[in-house]
């Protein structure tokens, strides 16, 4: 060992970020090994590619690279070890002492007066200083490093208070050993026993499984004869298989990774792997599941990827890389330039993540679209478990509307089973038809029985029948599909041109039908008033007397409820009656209004023509009491 021992002091900066680091930053002190583990893995990569063009850095037999984890219970220090590239003097004083960094006093200054530490997390990311985490669970730090290709070492040693020591070390190996002289565990500050073999394993497994080099520590067994025996065991399994070729994993290994990450017993539906290179470079494993999580439509349902660098891991759930309509997307993304330390607020407004994640969802959109073209029963199988998921991102994600357009698949009046694309609808419609008709509802049965259906039945055009609740926000949202308009039914005015027997309907027969009604019309408004906006004929009903219609663009009573049952104040919105000019009910009351227009039955039976539209499309009367008086009334006059 030198003889010679500077005394240093930390610059100014780095005395804050360091006070910052031990009592403000991380709840959760564990990383600090992760953080020791990746920088030693940075240098064995380091060694690896210098050796490449300089091979006399590993002449000396360097070829076991690798990271050992070494515990000393009696001393009380965990030292980590790597045979890496090492560093000389100056290295440490520069990568250590200092923070070159533009302007970090002041933030740092920011910081420490708003004791805000969602501030200083994100600091952290900026500067990647993860190597000052170690100060969290240690009273003392003794670093000891060689550079390859250098005959001495040097040791450097600090408290975390403001000061370290430097000296000239000799006899020491090619690397770097980080030895941290722990503070004794305190589960109430956060501090475990980082001697303890179970927890170092399960940080590692964690944080560190994929790291390329062997990370290896010693480890005590005891055999049935009582015999003590030291094996050198691997703590972590190097198999990233993202960063390997496509063409070098097995579908065993996929699978087999899948149920790691997700634990999820069943096959994957779809696997994606890519690899970016240029200006960002990250590698992804994504897999598309093929049965829904029993959360997927929960408030506590998160995203299923997981962020790596440099096959480190950062964090679970991460929302930055995949919007929340694709939250069941499990896998992870590993990428190459970003900090360790890399904060959830850094990453939702960074540039290159966003890059990422257009990506990343073009790619599964597209993974899903190969499906519906190449394998339908897969696709449909997909579809089922995350359809309703999938149009969730018509509302979020405006910048792929026609590419998740065109995997919405949904029921229609095409088939009594079998769902459609919107493709296939496009494909199938009349000569002259420029218009996507659906009606939404609870129940295909319901939408099927719906009196809005009527006329559409009878001559024969198909009628999308949505029942998802989503379906009632994102058909509104969107206007149309390849240049086709989506109406629903039960909204606005509906010309289909025909009368409802089927003969082409003039202008004259409307105009006729017009006069004949023009008297019962304005007092049905008056008389109903309460609940519509306005009586008019209809053009879509062929056999039921009466149906409530919304203008173009009010909201549907389904979307009204909804509303309502999130909480949120909502008006009332009143509808439309509609009337069958041909229905035998509605002419009655047209002849009895012309003979009597006074006559108080009258004003019942309006009450229960409007009320059985009501329930023919499934809605709620406004006085269900009052209505099953007058029908009973009414029928017990009949008899």
């Amino acid at each position: 060992m030198g003889s010679s021992v500077d005394t240093l002091e930390f610059q100014a900066e780095t005395r804050q970020l360091l006070r910052l680091v031990i009592h403000s930053i991380y709840s959760n002190k564990d990383i600090f090994l992760r953080e020791l583990i990746s920088n030693a893995s940075d240098a064995l990569d380091k060694l690896r590619l210098a050796s490449l063009t300089d091979a006399s850095l590993t002449e000396n037999g360097i070829a076991d690279l690798h990271i050992s984890l070494e515990v000393d219970k009696d001393a009380r220090t965990l030292t980590v070890r790597d045979n890496g590239i090492g560093m000389t003097r100056d290295d440490l004083v520069d990568l250590i002492g200092t923070i070159a960094k533009s302007g970090t006093a002041s933030l740092l200054e920011k910081i420490r007066e708003s004791k805000d530490a969602a501030a200083a997390e994100s600091l952290i990311g900026q500067f990647g200083v993860g190597f000052y985490s170690a100060f969290m669970v240690a009273d003392k730090v003794t670093v000891r490093t060689r550079r390859a290709g250098t005959d001495s070492g040097t040791q450097w040693e600090s408290d975390g208070e403001g000061t370290y020591t430097i000296q000239a070390a000799d006899g020491l190996p090619v690397g770097t050993s980080v030895t941290l002289h722990l503070k004794a565990a305190d589960s109430e500050d956060g501090l475990a026993d980082y001697l303890s073999e179970p927890k170092i394993r399960q940080i590692v497994k964690r944080y560190s499984d994929f790291i390329r080099w062997p990370i290896r520590m010693a480890t005590d067994r005891t055999d049935a004869d009582g015999e003590t025996t030291t094996d050198l065991d691997t703590l972590n399994s190097m198999k990233a298989l993202w960063a390997r070729q496509r063409s070098e994993v097995t579908e065993d290994e996929y699978g087999e990774f899948y149920r790691q990450i997700s634990h999820d017993w069943l096959p994957p539906a779809e696997t994606i792997h890519m690899r970016a290179e240029g200006t960002f470079e990250y590698e992804a494993l994504l897999f598309i599941p093929s049965q829904a999580p029993f959360d997927l439509y929960s408030r506590e349902s998160k995203s299923g990827v997981q962020l790596y660098v440099k096959r480190v891991f950062i964090m679970d759930d991460c929302e930055a890389l995949m919007p929340n309509y694709l939250r069941f997307v499990k896998g992870v993304v590993d990428a190459h330039d970003l900090s360790l330390n890399v904060s959830r607020e850094l990453l939702q407004h960074d540039r290159q993540i966003q890059g990422v994640r257009r990506r990343l969802v073009k790619k599964v959109l597209g993974a899903i679209k190969d499906m519906q073209s190449k394998d339908t029963e897969r696709y449909g199988k997909v579809w089922a478990q995350f359809g309703r998921a999938l149009k969730e991102g018509l509302l979020e994600d405006t910048d792929n509307t026609e590419a998740l357009l065109g995997l919405v698949s949904a029921a229609s009046t095409h088939h009594p089973e079998k769902t459609t694309t919107l493709r296939e609808y496009v494909e199938r419609m009349k000569d002259g038809q420029d218009t996507i008709y659906y009606l939404t509802g609870e129940t295909r049965a319901m939408v099927e029985n719906s009196p809005h259906m009527e006329a559409f039945a009878a001559k024969g055009y198909e009628v999308l029948i949505l029942t998802d609740p989503i379906d009632e926000v994102w058909v509104d949202q969107v206007p149309a599909f390849d240049g086709h308009r989506l109406q629903s039914i039960a909204k606005g005015q509906v010309d289909l041109d025909q009368t409802t027997d089927g003969e082409t309907d003039t202008g004259t027969d409307k105009a006729q039908r017009e006069q004949d009604f023009a008297a019962l019309l304005p007092w049905l408004s008056t008389t109903l008033s309460d609940h519509v906006k306005q009586v008019r004929l209809s053009s879509r009903l062929t056999t039921s007397a009466a149906c409530v219609v919304g203008d173009a663009h009010d909201v549907t009573p389904t979307l009204e409820k909804m509303y309502r049952a999130m909480g949120q104040q909502f008006p009332t919105v009143k509808r439309i009656l509609e009337l069958n000019p041909t229905h035998p009910l509605v002419t009655a009351l047209r002849a009895a209004h012309t003979a009597g227009a006074d006559d108080p039955a009258l004003t019942e039976i309006a009450e229960l023509i409007y009320g059985s539209a009501l329930l023919a499309e499934g809605g709620d009367l406004p006085d269900p009491a009052r209505f099953t008086r007058l029908l009973t009334n009414h029928l017990t006059r009949a008899l």
